[in-house]
């Protein structure tokens, strides 16, 4: 009798989990990133997924997902940012993503908090948070050259955008086109946090290089 109701309670243990997993499954990246609080509404309760990623909010939505609080600092400098006041919304974030290393401001201490990112800056910069792989040219270019214009790609953002499309964290379209140098929506970058999460419920899961 004892271990009939514990087969029971296993299978029924089992079946909450498959509906949990397919419930998740039918959610949509946008539903994903509200519920996890990731990523948050504008004032009039909408998302707009259409509207550009801004480096500020790229910072913020970084430190959220990855813990860059609790990270180690590259410098114990506490350098002033001369565009982004302490006053600024996003500014304990924006200091944090600066010392840890994930992002940069530009020679002239500036770091242009209201400026729209690329889809090329702004994967890049998710995989820097991620963890960027240590893949050869030779990987870096097949990943790059299997996109209509992959070769769009800035120097600087290679390896680390083509961390972001071998961990299927980079969104792209029906005719296979990367558009690295498109404004990064909002809906790109609740792609690559519902697939960032995704990652986190399935570890090991290790995707192919293109052919």
């Amino acid at each position: 009798m004892k271990k009939l109701l514990t087969v029971i309670s296993a299978t029924l243990l089992l079946q909450s989990l498959i509906i949990s997993v397919q419930a998740q499954q039918s959610l949509n990246p946008i539903q994903i990133v509200l519920e996890s609080g990731l990523m948050t509404p504008y004032s009039d309760g909408e998302f707009h997924p259409e509207r550009g990623v801004v480096r500020a909010e790229l910072a913020s939505i970084l430190v959220k997902t990855f813990q860059l609080d609790q990270r180690n600092t590259v410098t114990s400098q506490n350098q002033p940012i001369s565009d982004v006041p302490p006053s600024h919304w996003a500014y304990k974030d924006i200091e944090i993503a600066l010392k840890t290393g994930i992002m940069k401001g530009d020679l002239t201490g500036r770091f242009h908090p209201n400026q729209s990112v690329t889809r090329a800056e702004g994967f890049a910069i998710f995989a820097q948070a991620f963890g960027v792989l240590m893949l050869n040219d030779t990987e870096v270019n097949r990943i790059l050259t299997s996109y209509r214009d992959g070769y769009q790609t800035p120097d600087w953002a290679r390896q680390a955008l083509a961390t972001a499309i071998f961990e299927e964290l980079v969104n792209v379209s029906n005719n296979n086109d990367l558009n690295p140098l498109q404004p990064m929506t909002r809906a790109d970058m609740a792609y690559a946090l519902s697939q960032y999460l995704a990652k986190q419920g399935n570890p090991g899961t290790i995707p192919d290089i293109p052919n």
